[in-house]
């Protein structure tokens, strides 16, 4: 089926965002699995924990940058890996930047943004809270808000993903990408579904925070329970009317949720098999292909990376269990 004008327009920016961000961006490499398969199975990992910055965050926040005037004023609220990306696309475009972050943000993370010379505004304990007050700053300072993932231009340079899959895997049946708000999956999605609509998207969300997933499901934004989880870069709500719901319906083929333990599984996968050390949502992704990898026989499957910027404290215990 061919792709919606909406989607063909979203592929379309992010080939124009890729003119615009590639000289910056590591080409992350799309890597074969350690593990043997003798059934002409074949299971890839596009790395972006490669990336600069440490997630594909990086491609999104440069790619927004590099539309707007250095004259502009940015504003953002993170605490994660937006927040890194966008503060270091900044110190490269020449933009001045404020990142609005809850009091409660880790000290590491803390530093690493303050180091880059942005400044830094502490507000609540609350990330949803923090959130509030930086829109509430960009109208009442006359400063563009950047949100993660509700943003055609930070969606395109996600889509750039999608642009380096082709070269790099010249048959692919399956993609599977960890949903939170919907940035990485929509951009990717629009531009295979526009190049190569032959390859299935999954999205695969967390059981603890899947509300991109009951959003689609349901036709309209629509809230859920959400609870702690390790996969945290995908948990939390989507603003209402977010542009990533209608594209996120259209291009993904397969929902999947999956639970704790089997994102735990994911990393510890990841770590062991593969000699790479990953975020939780990076484990997400690869999560429902171990669960049933007899169903993905015989088909070349390319399983996103999303980042490695783990906490150490989190992470520790998970790779020290059972394989």
């Amino acid at each position: 089926m061919r792709a919606s004008p909406a989607v063909l327009n979203q592929a379309a920016l992010s080939v124009a965002a890729h003119r615009r961000i590639a000289p910056y961006l590591h080409k992350t490499p799309c890597l074969p699995s350690r593990r043997a398969f003798i059934d002409g199975t074949q299971l890839l990992f596009k790395a972006e924990n490669f990336q600069r910055t440490g997630s594909f965050k990086f491609r999104g926040a440069l790619s927004k940058l590099t539309t707007l005037n250095t004259d502009v004023p940015i504003i953002t609220a993170s605490s994660g890996n937006h927040g890194l990306a966008l503060s270091t696309a900044a110190t490269m475009t020449g933009h001045k930047l404020s990142v609005v972050l809850p009091e409660t943000v880790a000290k590491e993370k803390l530093s690493k943004i303050e180091a880059l010379g942005v400044e830094t505004i502490l507000h609540s304990d609350d990330s949803g809270l923090a959130e509030q007050h930086a829109r509430a700053l960009a109208e009442t300072e006359g400063k563009v808000y950047v949100s993660p993932y509700n943003d055609e231009t930070v969606i395109a340079g996600q889509g750039t993903i999608g642009l380096e899959l082709m070269q790099q895997v010249p048959h692919l049946d399956m993609v599977f990408v960890a949903m939170g708000g919907g940035g990485l999956i929509s951009g990717i999605g629009s531009v295979l579904k526009a190049f190569s609509p032959q390859t299935r998207i999954i999205g695969v969300s967390t059981a603890h925070s899947a509300a991109l997933d009951a959003s689609i499901r349901a036709g309209e934004v629509v809230e859920v329970t959400h609870s702690e989880t390790l996969a945290d870069g995908c948990a939390g709500s989507i603003d209402d009317g977010a542009v990533t719901l209608g594209l996120a319906t259209e291009v993904v083929d397969e929902l999947l949720t999956c639970s704790e333990n089997d994102i735990a599984d994911g990393v510890r996968s990841i770590a062991w098999e593969e000699k790479m050390l990953v975020e939780g949502s990076a484990g997400l992704a690869l999560a429902p292909w171990r669960a049933n990898r007899e169903r993905y026989a015989g088909l070349t499957s390319v399983v996103v990376l999303c980042g490695a910027n783990f906490d150490r404290e989190t992470i520790l215990p998970v790779i020290g269990g059972p394989v």
